[in-house]
């Protein structure tokens, strides 16, 4: 019995291991170089619930899947990331939802799954507040900028 016990402890602990292991591959952020940032000069403090705050607004302004795929791949390129494309997302460093800039490659990255992902509820969640006015949008996009210099 106790050489049983011993050996479900150690499947346990390998288990534990395998699902807690950190990724080899780094997390990819966007450089503040390549990617600096741009905004959308019609997306004003004064305009928010004219725009970014109107549901369905960021939708008026996306671009083109054909747009963002054939820069997805050439900033993956520049970024040096050889993956699957699919494994990308060509995201706005300052999002739609707060002002950033559709078209302009300064404003745009490839940013890998599932991180992609994860940032969108971020970005809602800055938006809400903005569309609030519990959070300037100048300061939402400053906390943006920098959490995806910073962690991706």
């Amino acid at each position: 019995m106790r050489d049983l016990l011993v050996a479900a402890a150690l499947v346990l602990v390998c288990a534990a291991i395998v699902v807690h292991r950190p990724s080899s591959r780094p997390t990819i952020r966007a450089s503040p170089t390549l990617t600096p940032g741009a905004i959308n000069p019609n997306v004003t403090q004064a305009n928010i619930h004219e725009t970014i705050c109107m549901r369905g607004w960021t939708k008026t302004i996306r671009p083109p899947v054909e747009y963002t795929n054939a820069l997805k791949l050439k900033q993956m390129r520049v970024y040096g990331e050889t993956g699957d494309p699919s494994d990308y997302q060509e995201d706005h460093l300052i999002s739609l939802e707060l002002g950033g800039d559709p078209r302009d490659p300064r404003n745009l990255w490839p940013e890998p799954y599932p991180r992609a992902a994860e940032v969108d509820r971020i970005e809602n969640d800055l938006n809400a507040k903005v569309c609030a006015d519990e959070l300037s949008l100048a300061d939402a996009q400053r906390k943006e900028s920098a959490l995806k210099h910073a962690h991706g």
